[in-house]
């Protein structure tokens, strides 16, 4: 059975045409005895790439290849990286369905892109990170406001070398959710010493980022 609508299909087909630049490699991790969730999140992806012939799947085992998984900084599953010209440090942790089709959708746009369409203050508050930085956006399938924030932490990987950003769905990892005091989503971590819930505009997260840098 399919995971998206046929109807939903047709329309990421012309999306993908569209905006669509360069190839994206969506690579998934998974394990001989699949968890919950990823069988489902395997087959989305391998849906997905039906769609365009920019995109391709690479399915990898969480266990038996440990080390792509290390390479890819995979630390749970199911996982999915997405890369494009480059690993931009694109990553959703957990199905990306429901309201989360569209985070795993905008970011192989990004990723695509190589680019985004942040504003230049953004840009240029980004430019002022030195040092890593890494993003957690906690999300549910459920959350209308948070593929806003994740679509925000994606791009602002992608045009900052030095930031990497995972959308982890908190159900699947109530380990965190625990770890993190998550009781609203979408619940942004920044280097495991900055946050703040909510959907905030793009320049703001950016100053968030760049205190989390310090």
């Amino acid at each position: 059975m399919s995971l998206i609508p046929d109807d939903k299909k047709e329309l990421l087909t012309s999306e993908f045409k569209e905006k669509m630049e360069n190839s994206v490699k969506i690579v998934v991790f998974t394990q001989e005895i699949e968890c919950k969730f990823c069988s489902d999140t395997r087959q989305l992806a391998q849906e997905l790439a039906t769609l365009n012939d920019k995109i391709s799947v690479r399915v990898y085992d969480f266990v038996a290849d440990g080390d792509k998984a290390k390479e890819y900084g995979i630390d749970k599953i199911p996982a999915m990286a997405i890369i494009g010209k480059k690993d931009y440090g694109v990553r959703i942790f957990g199905i990306p369905y429901g309201y989360e089709l569209q985070t795993l959708i905008e970011a192989v746009i990004s990723v695509s892109k190589g680019k985004t369409d942040l504003s230049e203050k953004t840009k240029a508050i980004l430019a002022e990170v030195k040092a890593p930085v890494h993003i957690q956006v906690f999300v549910s399938l459920t959350c209308h406001h948070c593929p806003v924030a994740a679509a925000v932490a994606h791009k602002l990987a992608v045009e900052s070398d030095m930031v990497r950003a995972d959308v982890i769905d908190g159900s699947e990892f109530p380990h965190l959710t625990q770890k993190y005091f998550v009781v609203g989503v979408p619940k942004v971590v920044i280097n495991e010493k900055v946050e703040f819930v909510g959907a905030f505009n793009e320049d703001l997260f950016a100053e968030h980022v760049l205190l989390g840098a310090f």
